[in-house]
């Protein structure tokens, strides 16, 4: 596997950012002005939805952010036009991120405070909406995060869960052009497991990247270096994503120690490949990592991660006990939502029908994203400028 990729650098460098747009988030105007502000603003990675309509409205982000390269540098951004991949999420079970919130609105009493209006963070609950004509979830918003469930006071929320259909959606997406694969599974699924393989198998040498995304779970590593043995030989490069608190990095600093947690976990079963943290992370993250030595100190020469590792008593550092580069996902989307619901209510209309701005054209609110998305993004990129 070719190391020319720039996100692969940044995965060697230990820099490596991913944006989560959510596995079974579908409102694509956001996932195109998301891909686009964070592709502005650095990112290595975007991860969809496995949705070929979800798909093309990152890689429209993508275009958009090529042909916005030399602005972006003149306002002081280090964006030189090297697309981040593209990557999609597979699940071989039942998994959090492949749901959908559900309710019949018709049994929600008059008099409810609607808390599950208040705390849904994607905005995906609605009442009597002028703008949607509608009321309930909105399911292309709903990224699954479960937040409503508990807080309804009436017990009428649950969860729709759908599965990847291996034979269907590997040769779709796989012809779509995207970069990278993120399968989601868990300990004991070792089956299940390699039947999404078998079917993706035929379409791997096409990836640059593969992913496998785990939580916490008795017998964890062992697991994952059976799965380990399924996938080799590998043509791409391999993430073991560490998801410690899956869709909460919004709530709070906290939420991000089950996150690092696990990641000194997985570091330290020495697995092939690199290791990146997702499920609670936030602005907290880089900190906590900079404050226990996780991260890659740039002042000292890297060994390649396929090398042995290096002499304790060396001064060079090899990756392989670092953490090589964190994902941000509810979190990231909450940080840009105030900007992409003002997006949202600004609709032109066009022979009759109305349509939402896109975010390169409005130059106020696409700068203002790319900033807020940098304030993030430059948090681990910074590490480079020590």
């Amino acid at each position: 596997m070719t190391d020319l990729f720039a996100p692969l650098q940044s995965l060697k460098q230990g820099d490596w950012f991913k944006l989560i747009c959510g596995a079974s988030f579908q409102h694509l105007p956001a996932v195109r002005s998301l891909t686009l502000a964070y592709t502005l603003a650095g990112a290595d990675c975007i991860d969809v939805a496995a949705d070929p309509a979800v798909i093309a409205a990152a890689q429209a982000g993508l275009l958009v952010a090529k042909s916005l390269a030399r602005d972006a540098q003149k306002r002081g951004f280090d964006y030189k036009g090297n697309s981040p991949f593209l990557m999609v999420s597979l699940n071989d079970g039942e998994d959090p991120h492949f749901r959908k919130a559900e309710f019949n609105p018709t049994e929600c009493p008059t008099d409810c405070s609607r808390p599950c209006e208040r705390i849904c963070p994607a905005q995906a609950i609605v009442f009597n909406s002028i703008k949607e004509d509608f009321s309930g979830v909105l399911s292309e918003k709903c990224y699954g995060c479960g937040r409503c469930i508990p807080i309804c006071p009436y017990d009428i929320i649950y969860t729709s869960s759908y599965m990847s259909t291996p034979g269907a959606i590997a040769p779709l997406v796989m012809s779509t052009g995207v970069d990278a694969v993120e399968i989601h599974t868990k300990v004991g699924r070792l089956a299940e497991f390699e039947q999404l393989w078998q079917a993706i198998s035929p379409w791997a040498d096409q990836l640059k990247l593969l992913a496998i995304s785990c939580p916490d779970g008795e017998g964890m590593t062992d697991y994952l270096r059976a799965v380990y043995e399924l996938i080799a030989p590998l043509n791409s490069a391999l993430i073991w994503q560490t998801d410690g608190r899956p869709m909460s990095g919004d709530i709070g600093d906290g939420t991000t120690l089950a996150a690092v947690k696990l990641g000194q976990k997985v570091l330290a079963a020495k697995l092939p490949g690199y290791v990146q943290l997702a499920g609670g992370t936030n602005s907290y993250t880089v900190a906590k990592l900079k404050a226990m030595g996780l991260l890659n100190d740039f002042r000292l020469p890297i060994l390649d991660f396929r090398l042995e590792e290096a002499n304790p008593q060396s001064k060079i550092q090899n990756p392989k006990s670092k953490i090589s580069g964190v994902a941000y996902g509810s979190y990231a989307r909450v940080l840009l939502s105030p900007i992409l619901e003002q997006l949202e209510n600004k609709e032109v209309s066009n022979t009759n029908v109305k349509a939402t701005v896109r975010l390169e054209e409005d130059d106020v609110l696409l700068w203002q994203a790319v900033e807020l998305a940098h304030s993030l993004v430059s948090q681990i990129k910074s590490q480079q400028e020590r």
